[in-house]
């Protein structure tokens, strides 16, 4: 149980935007997908409770905790990845899924959670003025590990989300101008070799599709295109909820989960696409300006890798939805369906309740 004296340190705010921007993904799911079988919406509520109810859970254990014993936790999750290499099921082409009697589990979106908690293991007795090249080493190894195991299933856009959490610790431990530049230079070849030699060609046709969409409208550029016609018609004010044809009339795919966005403009228009951004603004914010509220390195590594977590899906997400970024299969954090990001997300956000909510003890 969470100990009384610390209940009054919830961030109760944080919290509140945190349903908020949930009940303004249900509800949006529900319209780009009432009509479909499977209770889409339904299925996004109880994952919510489940979240919710997980989220208390983790408040009751001092984040410390759960940090010194990160290694455990990211080598079970290596575990997970691997085996789902050699037993898991091909579905949607992709070997991604724990399925369970009445759940199913994305053990790739889990394990940003484990790898958040290492980094700040590893990094946060970090003292010196700029980052040792074997703990830059270290950190690249800790990454290298899950990217690899999940563009093996092969989903490339949640092996390229770890990314930017990796970006984040370097930068609070100390990142040097020469490590950058070698960086970036080990970036470029990384792509002239995955591009050759990795990428398979439905992947080389997002990319190209991201330059030239109207070369294949109904092929590999059909996605984007709807998704600019979907945001485009709704105008100003919006068709109308539950009335956008993009979404209702089926052009748009996967449009309760990587383009939920495209719904929101379709059917709120530019007005309700600025509340709904508003919303989620105030609630970035709310995340970034916790890193303050930490009483150790530890707590301030957690908060950033979370926030930054959170909002580079967020404006990956949106910018690939307005074409200016490769289709990638990445969900919207809170918005689009499905549960285990969610579940992912409510995890980040519990551990940096827990982090503020702690931060006086031991002072």
């Amino acid at each position: 149980m969470i100990d009384r004296s610390l209940l009054q340190n919830i961030d109760w705010i944080l919290i509140a935007l945190l349903l908020l921007n949930s009940i303004i993904g249900v509800a949006f799911i529900y319209s780009s997908s009432h009509y479909l079988p499977g209770n889409y919406y339904v299925k996004q509520i109880i994952w919510i409770v489940i979240s919710f109810i997980v989220l208390f859970l983790f408040l009751s254990i001092d984040y410390k905790t759960i940090v010194i014993y990160s290694p455990y936790f990211y080598i079970a999750s290596i575990v997970m990845l691997g085996g789902l290499l050699l037993l898991g099921r091909f579905e949607g082409g992709v070997r991604s899924w724990i399925k369970f009697p009445f759940i199913q589990i994305q053990p790739s979106e889990i394990t940003k959670i484990m790898v958040i908690l290492i980094l700040a293991y590893v990094f946060s007795e970090f003292k010196m003025e700029h980052l040792s090249r074997g703990k830059g080493v270290l950190g690249g190894i800790i990454i290298a590990v899950p990217v690899m195991l999940v563009a093996l299933q092969p989903d490339l856009g949640t092996a390229l989300s770890y990314v930017p959490i990796f970006l984040a610790s370097l930068i609070l431990a100390g990142l040097k101008k020469k490590t950058l530049v070698f960086l970036l230079v080990f970036i470029l070849l990384l792509g002239f070799v995955g591009w050759n030699f990795g990428l398979k060609d439905y992947q080389k046709e997002r990319l190209k599709t991201l330059v030239f969409p109207g070369q294949d409208p109904l092929g590999s550029g059909y996605h984007i295109l709807q998704s600019k016609i979907a945001i485009g018609s709704g105008g100003l004010l919006g068709k109308g909820y539950r009335e956008g044809t993009q979404s209702q009339l089926r052009f748009l795919p996967a449009r309760h989960t990587d383009f939920i966005f495209s719904v929101i403009g379709e059917e709120l228009g530019f007005i309700g696409v600025v509340i709904v951004i508003s919303f989620y603004f105030f609630f970035l914010l709310r995340l970034f300006r916790s890193i303050g509220k930490s009483r150790d390195r530890a707590g301030v590594y957690v908060i950033y890798m979370v926030a930054v977590m959170i909002a580079a899906q967020f404006f990956i997400n949106v910018m690939m939805v307005v074409g200016l970024f490769p289709i990638t299969g990445i969900p919207l954090p809170l918005l689009s369906y499905g549960g285990s990001s969610l579940l992912t997300n409510y995890l980040g956000v519990s551990l940096v309740l827990n982090v503020k909510m702690r931060r006086f003890v031991n002072i």
